[in-house]
């Protein structure tokens, strides 16, 4: 049961975070409403499965010297993804933008803080 279960709440748990860091950050533009979420909750799973622990890894000596600080840039090449992986497959009325290179440190500051917030949680 929890094989059906886990992903599911994985997918809500991407969403939500998506939810909050468009409503935390106004700079960051969006449309699709909630197929938005949904989709950028699925796409931010799979990033977050796959592509995050691949770069978390070769960055290691980064983090290591930077004292955890290198996340930030792992956070903004994630929401990069995001926002490449949207605009590649072309979902209708499904976009995602991000207006200038700080509006990504801002998002990836704040995505790192809800997603240790949500991993304190669960």
């Amino acid at each position: 049961m929890t094989f059906i279960f886990k992903p599911i709440f994985s997918i809500l748990l991407n969403a939500g975070i998506l939810y909050l860091l468009t409503q935390l950050v106004p700079s960051i533009e969006f449309t699709g409403g909630w197929k938005f979420f949904v989709i950028g909750g699925v796409i931010l799973g799979l990033i977050n499965l796959v592509i995050k622990p691949v770069m978390k890894v070769l960055s290691l000596p980064a983090l290591l010297i930077t004292g955890g600080l290198f996340l930030i840039v792992i956070n903004m090449a994630v929401l990069w993804f995001l926002k490449y992986f949207i605009s590649v497959i072309q979902f209708q009325d499904v976009t995602l933008f991000f207006p200038n290179f700080v509006t990504y440190a801002i998002g990836a500051v704040v995505f790192g803080l809800i997603n240790w917030a949500a991993g304190l949680i669960i």
